[in-house]
C-alpha cells in the first residue's frame, strides 16, 4: 500500500514551509484530561488564535503574536532567515506580558472538562443578519462582538468573551460529548453544535442563548458541521452503523452520513452518497459552489452539494481499499479537512504521518509536509498559513503554498457565490464556460 498513485513520484512533490509551533505547557494538570488538541480556529477577523490544548485548557492567543514569535511578516512571509521559532507558555504566558491598552490580551481559559469543539462568532455580519430577534436581552454588547464557543465532554457549551476571557453562556442540553460547533457566518451568532447524542441544535446567542431547533436524522455520533458563506445551508457529517456480512464480519457501509439542512426552514435537502466509512470533517469553499468532507474511507471527496454529485476525489491510499475493506484498520483514515479562503486549496491530516495540501486543479498533492498524530487543520483568515493540532496538545504551522489565482477564477468565484449550480445551468451561455462555471471542469 502507498501514500501516492504510481504516476506520482513522492520526490517530485513539493515540501511545505514549516514556519512554528505552540507547545503545551508542563504544569502539571488533572489526569482524567487528555492532551488532545481536538480543534483549532481562527477569528473571522484575522486577531486570535485559539486551540484546545488538552488538561481541560483552551488558549487564546493574538494572531499578530504568534506571526512575530514565528519570524514571518505580514501574510505568513518569511522576514529574515531565522529558524521556525517555538511558542511555549513559558514566553508567551498573559500574565508575563502586559499589552497596552489597544493590544489585544491573551488568555487561557480552563473550561472545567475535556475541550473538543471551538468556534469563534461575530456579531459583524458579511449580509444582513437572518435572525429575527435582533437585540440582546442579558447583554449589551458593540458592533464588533467577538465570542468563543467551546464544546465540551460532558456535552455542555460554553461561551466566551474572546477580548475579557470571561464566561457568557453555559448551554446544557446535549446528553453526550459536543464534538463540533460553528457559527453562521452572517453575524446572526446563530450556534449549531454537533454531538454523539446523535442531534444537532441550534442556538440563538442573541436570545439569552435559547435553544431554536433540534436536527435529527443521524443514526450515530455527529462528527462535524459547516455553514455554507450565506448561512442558508448547513452540512453535517457522521459515523455509519456496523453491519454483519457473513462473509467478512463487520463492515460499515451503510445510510448516507453527509446531510445538507435547509438553515431557514430546518429541514433535510439532501443525503450525499460517496463514502464508505465514518465522515469526519466537512467544509464549503468560499463561494459556498463546492463541498469537501473527509473519511476514514481514506477519502476526501469534493462535492457540486447542489446536484449531489462528486466533482473530485482526492485519496490517500494506493491502490484504494474497495468499498466492503474501505472501514477496515490502516493508517490513511482522514482525520481533517479544510478549503483555504483562495478557494483553489485543500488541506488534509490523515494517519500516514502526513499534511497535504492538494489544488482543486491537481489529482496529486501540491505539497505536503510531516506531521505525527495529527487531528486537525484549520486555515489562516487571509489563507497564507495552516494549523494543525495534534494528540500531544501542540499545535504546528505552515505556510500555505502560493500561486497568483487567474481573472477566470475570480469572475467564477464571485459569480457562484450568488448562483447555484442549477441557475448557472440555465444560463445561454457556451457549454465549455458552463462547465468551468459549474466547476465540471477545473
Amino acid at each position: 500500500m502507498a501514500s501516492f498513485p504510481d504516476s506520482v513520484n513522492e520526490n517530485d512533490i513539493g515540501k511545505a514551509k514549516f514556519i512554528g509551533e505552540l507547545l503545551v505547557p508542563v504544569a502539571p494538570f488533572d489526569q482524567k484530561s487528555g492532551r488532545e488538541t481536538w480543534t483549532v480556529a481562527f477569528a473571522p477577523n484575522g486577531s486570535y488564535f485559539a486551540w484546545s490544548q488538552g488538561h481541560r485548557i483552551v488558549r487564546l492567543i493574538p494572531w499578530a503574536k504568534c506571526l512575530k514569535y514565528f519570524s514571518t511578516g505580514h501574510g505568513g512571509e518569511a522576514t529574515n532567515a531565522l529558524s521556525p521559532r517555538r511558542l511555549s507558555r513559558q514566553n508567551s504566558d498573559g500574565g508575563q506580558v502586559i499589552p497596552t491598552a489597544d493590544e489585544p490580551r491573551e488568555h487561557t481559559i480552563d473550561c472545567g472538562d475535556i475541550v473538543w469543539g471551538l468556534a469563534f462568532g461575530s456579531s459583524v455580519p458579511e449580509k444582513q443578519s437572518r435572525c429575527v430577534n435582533i437585540e440582546w436581552h442579558r447583554f449589551k454588547f458593540g458592533q464588533d462582538q467577538l465570542l468563543l464557543a467551546t464544546g465540551l465532554n460532558n456535552g455542555r457549551i460554553k461561551i466566551w468573551d474572546v477580548y475579557t476571557g470571561k464566561l457568557l453562556l453555559n448551554l446544557m442540553d446535549h446528553t453526550d460529548v459536543v464534538r463540533d460547533l460553528t457559527f453562521a457566518p452572517d453575524g446572526s451568532l446563530m450556534l449549531v453544535s454537533a454531538s454523539r447524542d446523535k442531534t444537532l441544535r441550534v442556538w440563538d446567542l442573541k436570545d439569552d442563548g435559547n435553544m431554536v431547533k433540534v436536527l435529527r436524522g443521524h443514526q450515530n455520533w455527529v462528527y462535524c458541521s459547516a455553514f455554507s458563506p450565506d448561512s442558508s445551508i448547513l452540512c453535517s457529517v457522521g459515523a455509519g452503523k456496523a453491519y454483519l456480512s457473513l462473509f467478512v464480519g463487520f463492515c460499515r457501509r451503510c445510510e448516507p452520513i453527509v446531510f445538507l439542512w435547509n438553515m431557514d426552514t430546518y429541514t433535510l435537502i439532501q443525503k450525499l452518497e460517496g463514502h464508505h466509512n465514518d465522515v469526519v470533517s466537512c467544509e464549503f469553499s468560499p463561494d459556498g459552489a463546492l463541498l469537501a468532507t473527509a473519511s476514514y474511507d481514506t477519502r476526501v471527496i469534493v462535492w457540486d452539494h447542489h446536484k449531489a454529485t462528486v466533482l473530485l476525489e482526492l485519496g490517500h491510499l494506493f491502490p484504494p481499499p474497495s468499498p466492503i475493506f474501505a472501514g477496515g484498520a490502516n493508517d490513511r483514515w482522514v482525520r481533517s479537512v479544510s478549503f483555504c479562503p483562495d478557494g483553489r486549496h485543500i488541506a488534509s491530516i490523515t494517519d500516514d504521518r502526513l499534511v497535504r495540501f492538494w489544488s482543486i486543479e491537481e489529482r496529486a498533492p501540491q505539497a505536503i509536509a510531516s506531521l505525527s498524530n495529527g487531528l486537525c487543520c484549520a486555515f489562516s483568515a487571509e489563507g497564507s498559513v495552516l494549523a494543525a493540532g495534534t494528540r500531544d496538545g501542540s499545535v504546528h504551522f505552515w505556510e500555505s503554498p502560493r500561486s497568483i489565482a487567474s481573472l477566470q477564477h475570480m469572475c467564477r468565484m464571485s459569480l457562484r457565490r450568488v448562483t447555484t449550480t442549477q441557475q448557472v445551468e440555465a444560463l445561454a451561455i457556451p457549454t465549455p464556460l458552463r462547465d468551468y462555471l459549474t466547476y465540471k471542469v477545473i
